[in-house]
């Protein structure tokens, strides 16, 4: 199972011009489809006398989650050439959007797919490409009389500790690397009294 994946690290912008037109491409770090959708309406509204806000997405290590848009083009000569660039980094976690700014000449199929690819490449070259690991976010409970069992394979196994509740029942929340994670939660099970809950 693939426990890593490519994205980048922060927003970056791109440009490309043709014939008068002006495409303003925009990168995103992007972890929901929510997050996407906010993103995209912000971008219409602060370019909303562009003439077109193309865009494309994936999501997921398995990147089987994408989806194009050509609002308003030609059938895939928008969305379908800005997903080609994040497949040909084999980016996921992105959304690129492309606003155009027509120039008063058209520039036919050819030439919007090539306006549009060059614009998201500009973007992602704009980028830093990032390698993160898939990660399974976890609730440990578990009574105070076992703490020290249960801080010994957190030392062990460097788990980063997050918000930490000491009491008669404890509770510490952390995430472990997807391809460690059932190695790590059979060793944190086999302590009495402690629970293991996917968050």
């Amino acid at each position: 199972m693939e426990d890593t994946y490519k994205t980048i690290e922060k927003p970056s912008e791109g440009l490309f011009k043709d014939k008068g037109s002006r495409f303003l491409s925009f990168a995103f770090p992007v972890n929901s489809e929510e997050e996407i959708r906010e993103i995209v309406h912000s971008i219409k509204k602060e370019h909303h006398s562009a003439r077109h806000h193309c865009y494309a997405w994936r999501l997921g290590a398995e990147k089987l989650l994408f989806r194009v848009n050509d609002d308003g083009e030609p059938s895939s000569t928008g969305g379908k050439p800005i997903l080609g660039q994040i497949q040909s980094f084999d980016l996921t976690n992105i959304l690129i959007v492309v606003v155009r700014y027509f120039g008063g000449t058209l520039l036919g199929v050819s030439g919007l797919i090539n306006a549009y690819r060059t614009a998201a490449l500009d973007a992602i070259n704009q980028s830093e490409i990032v390698e993160k690991q898939v990660e399974k976010n976890l609730l440990i409970e578990f009574d105070y009389s076992v703490m020290n069992e249960v801080m010994k394979v957190f030392k062990d196994e460097k788990l980063v500790q997050i918000d930490p509740l000491f009491d008669l029942n404890c509770k510490i929340k952390t995430h472990i690397r997807l391809s460690e994670s059932d190695r790590i939660e059979q060793g944190l099970l086999k302590i009495e009294s402690v629970r293991v809950i996917l968050i």
